[in-house]
């Protein structure tokens, strides 16, 4: 039986809010200038893949931007689901999180279409979780972009992106990732 992918995001939505059921193995802590932010467990069977502070450019506008550590995780064997974390320095608010997030929009999905905002909490600390639907390389997506206030004026920005036709079972992967996450400070 295939399920139909809008109601894969739909799952996903509620089992992120809900907490899932999956378990999320090898805990990870995401760290600036030494200092611990936050931190989440990597489902087994999954990759991490981590990028440190750099500058990449707009080839379409000319400028360049500053980039914090990244952290991206994806099935071993599927590229079809990605999640990456990063907490961007010098945003210190989920409405700076919001601002960062459509700056870097055009390098995450092509086209997005949003279809619902929501405000939650995410390991007890307020968040906002943005859904909604796009293209990334040529591929039709849904992706979930969420912003979680983190204390001392930080944020973590998390963007998960599940491509059309992605298996449903990384639903309950992606939903231990976010019931694993945890404020350091």
């Amino acid at each position: 039986m295939r399920i139909q992918f809008a109601s894969t995001l739909a799952v996903c939505a509620a089992l992120w809010l809900s907490g899932g059921t999956a378990s999320a193995d090898t805990p990870v802590t995401y760290t600036d200038n030494g200092r611990a932010l936050f931190s989440f467990s990597v489902p087994d069977y999954w990759a991490l893949r981590t990028g440190g502070p750099r500058e990449i450019e707009d080839t379409e506008l000319g400028d360049t931007r500053a980039v914090a550590r990244v952290m991206g995780l994806r099935p071993v064997t599927d590229d079809n689901v990605w999640i990456g974390f990063v907490s961007p320095s010098g945003v210190a608010s989920i409405d700076g999180g919001l601002r960062y997030l459509e700056d870097i929009d055009k390098f995450l999905v092509k086209d997005p279409t949003v279809s619902e905002t929501t405000s939650t909490r995410i390991g007890g600390l307020p968040a906002r979780i943005i859904r909604g639907t796009g293209n990334r390389d040529g591929r039709g997506v849904n992706f979930t972009a969420t912003v979680i206030d983190l204390p001392q004026d930080r944020v973590a920005v998390v963007v998960a992106i599940l491509r059309n036709g992605a298996d449903p079972a990384y639903v309950d992967d992606l939903n231990a990732v976010f019931a694993s996450f945890k404020s350091e400070q």
